[in-house]
């Protein structure tokens, strides 16, 4: 399967239904625009699945390498591969689109094929941002996101949805202008946008640090990091819910500093560690609290994301093998972990256009089928063991344990503080006596619901009681992660004047040595 380009026809096939779902779909036809969304979002996620039975996990390299010249006088190409990392998030991807599609069926009724096209090109972008093996290529994608994102919150989210949206696309292009700047420095030093090369040169501590601080404004943001969020809360609430499952499953800035920040800048990521660590620790403790004081479903599990997304970025900045693998599990797992509980969430507001906790009570007394997977989504974003949000959250704890005890006592808090705010607003939609007559006027869950929800906490329990495949698949892209991470760049004299010959040879020349490794 290695000489079949899977990555590009997992790029472009849902792009191309996208493309096709604008052009045949409509609002006088919405059941076909709907199924072409859904046969588009299946082909997409079919297209991935060769990509796990083909991984080889015991080799460390790219796979599924695939390269095409796009500007070769600029050392820019379509350079795409997948490791055991990025393999499991371009799977997510694809799987995400088809739930997002699953649970918008009916619950989008105006420009009914805008919405769906707009989510399978952003698909398609998504998967592409990935597997990208080319620093502009990235970029490119990376921006492209905004764009289908901004008119999904803009066109069908609420009141406020305007706000919500420009205040999102501010705060992610401005940061990214940052990023393209470091990538131009990169490439003025190496003559190429390999990200192999990238990986492999020689920088000085100031140059690290102005590279390090471009890539981290991008990629803090997207994470979000505290104190870079502020953006997250109006988008949960503004939102169409399809749009917030997909920045809730979706990890691009978690990806971004495993990428580009820990292995070209080690030295500037040691030197600032501090700094994230204490941010990602404030992020656990604070945006809990946070989420304890929230009326609204969304927002509170908005503040959750903040505050589980530091033990990803903690987890990245430790530097050891186990804190490394524990991140990127995290990452992973609160994908389904955090798109399930708003999907929870949306199921809801279809039914009463109302996502204040105070307008519930006694939900399992119409809902019992609805009541059980939500129990099951709570308790995995509590971290109980045997749920996926157990295996990420023990590991990255057992990591900052190895480095510092109260680092990781810190860090543990999250275990007492998620369920804390996660069990009150079960217990206050959930439990209880039916609170009024429009609870009791729901119904629950139809098949195409029980659907989606299943297969969601298939890979909530898969995931927690099974997670050798996934992290059999990472140990190896970790092991060699924290290896590049724990080595200088700072170049010797000797290597410095190797490294201005090399710079002083044409583009060309330099784009010679393209291959990614």
């Amino acid at each position: 399967m290695q000489s079949v380009p899977l990555l590009s026809l997992a790029i472009w096939i849902p792009i191309l239904f996208g493309v096709v779902v604008l052009r045949v779909g409509s609002d006088r036809r919405p059941q076909l625009t709907r199924w072409l969304a859904l046969i588009g979002s299946i082909v997409g996620l079919l297209l991935t699945l060769p990509l796990i039975s083909g991984f080889d996990n015991h080799l460390n390299a790219m796979q599924f390498i695939e390269f095409r010249d796009w500007l070769p006088d600029f050392g820019v190409a379509w350079r795409l591969g997948i490791d055991g990392i990025s393999m499991w998030l371009v799977v997510l991807t694809a799987f995400t689109t088809l739930v997002i599609v699953i649970a918008s069926w009916e619950s989008i009724t105006v420009r009914v094929a805008q919405y769906f096209g707009a989510f399978l090109i952003l698909s398609g972008l998504m998967v592409g941002t990935f597997a990208a093996l080319d620093g502009m290529l990235f970029f490119v994608f990376f921006e492209a996101t905004l764009i289908p994102l901004y008119l999904l919150i803009g066109a069908w989210g609420n009141t406020r949805r305007t706000y919500a949206a420009i205040k999102f696309f501010f705060f992610s292009f401005a940061s990214s202008l940052l990023m393209l700047l470091s990538m131009l420095y990169l490439y003025s030093q190496s003559h190429t946008f390999d990200m192999a090369a990238w990986h492999n040169l020689q920088l000085g501590f100031l140059p690290q640090v102005f590279v390090f601080i471009g890539f981290f404004a991008a990629f803090a943001v997207k994470v979000p990091m505290w104190p870079f969020h502020t953006w997250l809360p109006d988008v949960h609430l503004e939102a169409p819910t399809g749009a917030t499952v997909l920045m809730a499953m979706l990890k691009l800035g978690g990806y971004g500093f495993l990428r580009f920040t820990l292995p070209i800048t080690p030295d500037a990521s040691h030197f600032f560690a501090p700094m994230i660590i204490t941010l990602s620790l404030i992020a656990v403790v604070y945006a809990s609290l946070l989420a304890l004081a929230q009326t609204d479903m969304t927002k509170l599990l908005a503040y959750s994301t903040v505050a589980h997304m530091g033990l990803v970025t903690l987890g990245l900045f430790l530097f050891n093998q186990i804190g490394t693998e524990g991140a990127i599990v995290q990452m992973i797992s609160y994908g389904f972990v955090s798109g399930a509980m708003l999907l929870s969430a949306g199921v809801l507001f279809d039914r009463t256009q109302t996502r204040t906790i105070s307008a519930y009570g006694g939900v399992a007394n119409v809902m019992p089928r609805f009541a059980a997977f939500v129990m099951l989504f709570s308790m995995a974003n509590v971290g109980l063991p045997g749920t996926s949000g157990f295996v990420g959250e023990f590991m990255v704890i057992m990591g900052a344990i190895r480095v510092n005890f109260w680092i990781g006592a810190i860090a543990a808090t999250t275990v007492i503080l998620s369920a804390a705010y996660t069990l009150w607003m079960y217990k206050r939609v959930i439990f209880g006596a039916v609170a009024n007559g429009n609870v009791a006027k729901l119904v629950d869950l139809g098949r195409r619901e029980s659907v989606m929800f299943a297969s969601l906490a298939a890979l909530v329990l898969l995931m927690g009681l099974y997670p050798k495949p996934f992290t059999d698949a990472i140990e190896l892209s970790a092991a060699n992660l924290v290896t590049q991470a724990g080595r200088s760049k700072q170049p010797t004299d000797e290597a410095a004047g190797a490294q201005a010959a090399e710079a002083g040879r044409t583009g060309a020349e330099a784009h010679a040595q393209r291959s990614p490794t």
